[in-house]
């Protein structure tokens, strides 16, 4: 629109002829001759022709005009047009906006010079009216001045409700409403171009902010709202975000109203509301796969390429690793596919999916309803995918995304016909005037341009999914693909990106899924095999399988044989969390008994790798004969009594040894044994007949001498089958009772 508009302009003042002179080409659009000396065009437009011409060589001046706007067009523009002005001596660049920052521009231009060109100020008075609606204000703004109004409003479906609002006010008074955005066709868009014979009020997008004056505007009305488009790459998502403009774009809008004289600006905020200062380029922001395809084309190394304000380096990673898995792009360079999708007008997604069709009508239509994304398809109660369900609406569709189709098709034919293909699988219509694409053939088609953003329903007839990236997402009541178990998610609204650090727990907002197209299991090539292992405590093994995925996606799931070194290191895992059993604390305290430095977890890792559940966990075997045969000498784990019987040891954690023995079994030995290279000596449990300890002591002698008698006559009357002599260190010792004798 502001193409035409501005050739229309130069025509004008010029006296020239509209498309003679001066022209304009716009996407499927062009009306220029070889007489033309002044050719307006979009910056992609721009770019296409600096990619078939790096040097420009029809054109002698290059002028970017609002250039402060930093769509991601303009940024590869004029990145591209500085090789070819470094490369002609006789090429001029010119730079031009109202509110640009000139010293980056000059410098990324070599230090080229800089012009300030003062303009003409007519008085501006700006309120604020927070709260009240813009079909209210504008009203208001009619009845209060004179001239036309311009409202501003974020979309076509936000400019459709407050016309509807507007109107009733309006009734019986000579105002015409207007809309203006771009999914109107060119005539719609041009008339609100035109002077007309009555009041108007125009309800606008950002269209008409900077690139466009809309005559007759003496009031502005703006809502400060705009839609942005975003990448989210928590998510690997693209989306449309609702969002507050900056403060140099309310600048921008509030001036409309005071090009031609005294003008007044409403602001539907606070005026203490305070509005970032400028707006983040589109580089920053967006999916920059196009871009990148085009970089390419020019036989640039997108790594390297000399931005004018580099994006980050992630973000050329990302579009690269999709370029590739669309099959544009290969090793750096473009494949014969890619060569194809660089000469369609249409993002790389829509691109490879036309061509996947061979140029199918169908798909053209579809290419043509995803390229304008505020268009939905109306809601089927089931379909295989929603863009089946417009596509058998298609007359009802806009006359501009009808015209845009009938384009994508001609240039779609063109391609494919260079390249020798023809039309996919499909069914002729009855009227016999196309072929319709097979319903697989187009499903299949839609898939190969979304191969990244499949999408899996969480149960059967569930609006859940989770996307290929691994996050989740919800089917909006929009989609009528029910039964799909997989679909490509075509038209995702995003809540938000997801916040670093958010609380645990807190349930993550997922993006809802708009526009949906079905596909089958069996298109899905696996991406990447896993081998994962879980610790089965029911069994006390370490079971395995293989996933086989598609990204985030666990397509199937096989039986496996652990690995040893994973397997192992989940049956340690597994022992450290139950603890130690008995003997292993023994073992433990043994080590550390005979002065061996222990590392707990180092230990029964070893001991894991030899064995196959958690019950063959034993630290004991993981042990080297060297420290076998030093515990044996220094830490033994028992100790041989009088009786011939080994009694076992046990060592506490502070280094002292115990033994229970039954009293009778030490009978003969003097002096308490001592065990380790301390000779630590053994604290004796001494046991009575009944297993219970009548005495401990660390010193034997002392209490054979000191003790034992009174022990002795305390318990031969209770356990007169058992031995009590009155020398214990001289009698024999014994672990038997003695056999009753004859009349006893």
């Amino acid at each position: 629109m502001a193409a035409r508009a501005i050739a229309a302009r130069i025509a004008d003042e010029r006296q020239w002829t509209l498309g003679r002179e001066v022209g304009w080409q716009v996407r499927f659009e062009q009306r220029f001759t070889p007489d033309t000396r002044v050719l307006v065009v979009t910056e992609g437009v721009l770019t296409a022709r600096l990619q078939r011409d790096p040097l420009l060589s029809d054109f002698r001046t290059v002028v970017f005009d609002e250039f402060h706007e930093r769509s991601v067009h303009s940024d590869l523009a004029i990145a591209l047009g500085r090789q070819a002005w470094r490369a002609r001596d006789d090429l001029r660049v010119v730079v031009m906006s109202a509110t640009l920052d000139t010293a980056a521009v000059s410098a990324f231009l070599d230090g080229c010079p800089v012009l300030d060109v003062p303009g003409r100020a007519h008085p501006l008075s700006i309120s604020y009216a927070p709260g009240r609606t813009v079909a209210d204000v504008a009203a208001q703004a009619l009845a209060d001045g004179d001239g036309d109004v311009l409202c501003f409003l974020p979309g076509a479906g936000e400019i459709r409700r407050a016309i509807d609002e507007l109107t009733p006010k309006l009734s019986g008074s000579p105002v015409d409403v207007l809309p203006l955005h771009g999914s109107l066709d060119a005539a719609a868009q041009d008339a609100v171009m035109r002077p007309g014979g009555r009041r108007r009020v125009v309800v606008a997008t950002n269209i008409a902010e900077t690139s466009v004056t809309v005559p007759g505007v003496r009031s502005v009305v703006d809502s400060g709202l705009q839609k942005i488009a975003r990448y989210d790459a928590a998510r690997a998502i693209d989306s449309l975000d609702l969002d507050r403009i900056t403060a140099d774009a309310a600048d921008q809008r509030a001036g409309r109203a005071a090009r031609l004289g005294p003008g007044q600006a409403w602001r539907l905020w606070h005026a203490h509301d305070r509005l970032r200062a400028h707006r983040e380029a589109e580089i920053h922001r967006i999916d920059l796969s196009g871009p990148v395809l085009d970089i390419l084309a020019a036989g640039w190394d997108a790594r390297a390429f000399e931005w004018f304000e580099p994006p980050e380096q992630d973000a050329v990673e990302r579009a690269l690793l999709l370029l590739v898995r669309l099959g544009l792009v290969e090793a750096g360079r473009l494949t014969p596919l890619g060569e194809q999708a660089r000469q369609l007008p249409l993002h790389p997604r829509l691109a490879r999916a036309l061509l996947a069709a061979h140029g199918a009508r169908d798909m053209a239509r579809a290419a043509a309803l995803l390229s304008e994304r505020h268009v939905l398809p109306p809601r089927r109660a089931t379909t295989t995918s929603d863009l089946l369900s417009a596509l058998d609406d298609w007359p009802t569709m806009p006359t501009h995304v009808q015209r845009v189709a009938a384009e994508i098709e001609r240039q779609a034919r063109r391609v494919s016909a260079a390249d020798g293909s023809s039309g996919g699988p499909g069914v002729r219509s009855a009227d016999g005037a196309h072929t319709r694409l097979a319903e697989s053939a187009f499903l299949k088609a839609v898939f190969s341009g979304y191969p990244d953003r499949v999408a899996e329903r969480r149960a059967p007839g569930s609006p859940r999914a989770r996307l290929s990236s691994g996050v989740g997402a919800t089917l909006g009541p929009e989609s009528g693909v029910h039964q799909a178990e997989f679909f490509v998610a075509l038209d995702i609204q995003a809540p938000g990106p997801v916040r670093p650090g958010a609380p645990a727990g807190q349930p993550a907002a997922e993006a809802r899924i708009r526009l949906a197209s079905g596909i089958e299991r069996a298109w899905l090539t696996a991406t990447s095999f896993e081998r994962i292992h879980r610790f089965d405590a029911a069994s006390g093994t370490v079971k395995a399988s293989i996933l086989e995925r598609y990204e985030a996606l666990v397509l199937a799931e096989r039986t496996a044989a652990p690995d040893g070194e994973v397997q192992a290191g989940l049956l340690a895992k597994a022992w450290l969390d139950r603890g130690p059993l008995d003997e292993d604390v023994q073992l433990l305290r043994r080590l550390r008994f005979a002065g061996h430095a222990v590392v707990i977890g180092d230990l029964v890792l070893a001991a894991a790798r030899l064995a196959r559940s958690l019950d063959d966990v034993k630290p004991a075997r993981a042990l080297s004969p060297q420290i076998v045969g030093s515990l044996a000498h220094d830490a033994p784990d028992a100790i041989m009594v009088p009786s011939g019987r080994r009694v076992p040891l046990e060592y506490d954690e502070h280094g002292a040894v115990s033994a229970a023995v039954k009293l009778q079994e030490l009978f003969g030995l003097q002096y308490t044994p001592r065990v380790g290279v301390r000779h630590e000596p053994v604290l004796l449990a001494l046991l009575a007949p009944n297993g219970r300890p009548v005495q401990l002591t660390r010193d034997l002698h002392s209490f054979w001498t000191n003790t034992y008698p009174e022990v002795r006559r305390q318990l031969r009357g209770r356990y007169p089958r058992h031995p009590w002599p009155e020398d214990p260190r001289t009698a024999v010792p014994t672990g038997r009772v003695q056999p009753r004798r004859p009349g006893k």
